[in-house]
């Protein structure tokens, strides 16, 4: 469903498949079905070149994150981390590789929703929470399980899962390194809306396709704001350059015109 109308456009990375559509929704697909889209370190370095092409595109307003095959991802490729642990200088890169994909992801300029089926564990978790928004299957599988594997969960991670769902529930997590449901992970707030099953992918489109008729503009300067907020840094200093920008942009001012002539905005 979530492809339907849509065209595939190059996005130059193995097992990473990128769509864009008349309705301003890309979807971004994590495509490696036979290892339950497990994420490979060419997948890592990767994703912020497909991030960049798709955030070019004017065209795209909302950006959709899934996986293939009824899995979101089952996170990192083990079989390649057993190697890349038996050298602590290709430990170090491939973690700089791992948390730089993750920030392009958070940094994406439109609103990011990664829509979870399936399982969505450790890597493929922190791509989630990554994203702006998460809506789940209700019977999908979430955890961020390092503790199970005696990694050590990098700082940018970490954090970015305190600030999320606060820092008791990110230790509970960590801690025990538990997978829970979709519904259980709605009550802990790391998942925003979790839905039956065959109600999913209709309900993503749904949210990202009335957030691509909203105006651009706005949408863009609460991400930044919020963003900045969350992470400590001044709230006002954000907004400043979207709001020199909204005095002379047309949103405002379509805005109003159709309000008034009661008819939906064109922004």
């Amino acid at each position: 469903m979530l492809l339907e109308g849509r065209t595939e456009q190059p996005a130059g990375a193995e097992s990473l498949r990128a769509w864009t559509g008349p309705d301003g929704v890309a979807v971004l697909l994590v495509d490696r079905p036979e290892r339950r889209n497990a994420l490979t370190l060419a997948m890592w370095r990767a994703l912020p070149r497909v991030l960049d092409r798709l955030a070019a595109d004017p065209a795209v307003r909302v950006l959709l994150l899934a996986g293939a095959g009824g899995t979101f991802s089952a996170g990192a490729d083990i079989a390649e981390l057993l190697e890349v642990y038996a050298d602590p200088g290709r430990a170090d890169a491939y973690h700089r590789d791992n948390v730089a994909a993750e920030e392009a992801l958070a940094a994406f300029p439109r609103p990011t929703l990664a829509v979870v089926r399936g399982a969505a564990v450790g890597g493929g978790c922190q791509l989630a929470v990554a994203c702006d928004l998460r809506f789940a299957a209700a019977d999908a599988r979430l955890g961020i399980t390092p503790a199970k594997l005696g990694v050590v969960y990098p700082a940018v991670p970490t954090a970015r899962l305190a600030r999320l769902v606060g820092p008791a529930r990110a230790k509970y997590l960590l801690y025990s390194a538990d997978l829970v449901t979709g519904a259980r992970a709605e009550l802990l707030g790391l998942v925003d809306e979790a839905l039956p099953g065959p109600d999913l992918e209709a309900r993503a489109l749904e949210y990202a396709r009335t957030a691509a008729g909203r105006s651009p503009q706005t949408l863009g300067a609460a991400k930044d704001v919020v963003a900045a907020a969350v992470e400590g840094r001044d709230p006002q200093a954000a907004a400043e350059p979207w709001e020199r920008r909204s005095r002379s942009a047309p949103d405002v001012r379509e805005g109003l015109a159709a309000f008034l002539e009661r008819r939906p905005p064109r922004f």
